[in-house]
């Protein structure tokens, strides 16, 4: 007579590539829990304003008296020696840097699936890592193209002049979408956002964004106000997704001042909950 067994089955693997999906997913949208999140919040709206002032005052300057300068110091659009500078910005196009994070959270959730206890919190920990970059990007390139249609700015040379006063607002098309640069408020909200998880990173990862954004310039794609504003969309908005992380305690720990860190300490020190820091 055969022996009987008495393990339970694991569940199927769809059903926990479901689950993992589906609580990566909750975390982002439930309730925010920091009893710190107020002061958080308040300095945030502080570091917001004055950075939005002072960035707002340098565009205006820079398009009242530095944009037509520039654009007329730069080469020909279409020069042949310029195709290194077309292969290097598009290492800030956002449908570029959003499918590869995209593609890094798919493989995450799928190798995740498989996994049980602590090396599943574990890199599921690092998937809340990947979510909030994504995130970081990906808000700012919305609010970025919303501006960019509301200004409906033209680029340099749109038009047949060096005018950098051409705006038909709600134009609509791409030779009137100028204002931000949407490749500067990609470099730098993803800039921005792996400084934040990895300071070590940030000066890498700034020279990457001020290179994105000269490529631009060089490529007569922008105005200098163009890249200045997007710059600080992208930082503005990734410091936003960042807030609304820490408010979660994903990501991020608010210290008794308001100021947000990264959470501290080996990779362990992620595994919190299963999905989540």
């Amino acid at each position: 007579m055969p022996a009987s067994t008495d393990v339970a089955p694991r569940p199927d693997y769809p059903a926990q590539l479901l689950a993992v999906s589906g609580r990566a997913l909750a975390q982002l949208v439930r309730a925010p829990s920091h009893s710190r999140r107020a002061v958080a919040a308040r300095k945030l709206a502080l570091h917001s304003l004055w950075l939005s002032a002072a960035g707002a005052a340098l565009v205006i300057v820079l398009m009242v008296a530095f944009d037509q300068t520039e654009i007329l110091l730069m080469p020909a659009r279409g020069t042949p020696g310029l195709w290194p500078i077309r292969i290097l910005t598009d290492f800030g196009k956002d449908e570029y840097v959003l499918s590869v994070l995209g593609a890094a959270l798919v493989v995450v959730a799928l190798v995740a699936a498989g996994m049980h206890g602590t090396r599943r919190a574990l890199l599921l920990g690092f998937g809340t890592r990947l979510q909030f970059m994504f995130l970081s990007v990906a808000v700012s390139v919305f609010v970025a193209e919303i501006l960019k249609y509301l200004i409906g700015r033209g680029r340099p040379f749109v038009g047949g002049k060096a005018n950098p006063f051409n705006f038909i607002p709600f134009e609509g098309t791409g030779a009137y979408a100028s204002l931000p640069s949407g490749h500067a408020v990609t470099a730098f909200a993803l800039a921005f956002a792996v400084s934040a998880l990895w300071p070590r990173l940030r000066v890498f990862m700034f020279t990457y964004a001020i290179v994105i954004l000269l490529t631009r310039l060089v490529l007569l794609a922008h105005h200098p106000s163009d890249v200045t504003a997007g710059a600080l969309l992208g930082i503005v908005g990734a410091m936003a997704v960042r807030y609304w992380f820490a408010a979660r305690r994903l990501g991020f720990a608010i210290l008794a001042d308001g100021t947000i860190v990264p959470l501290a300490g080996r990779l362990k020190r992620v595994a919190r909950g299963a999905s989540a820091p």
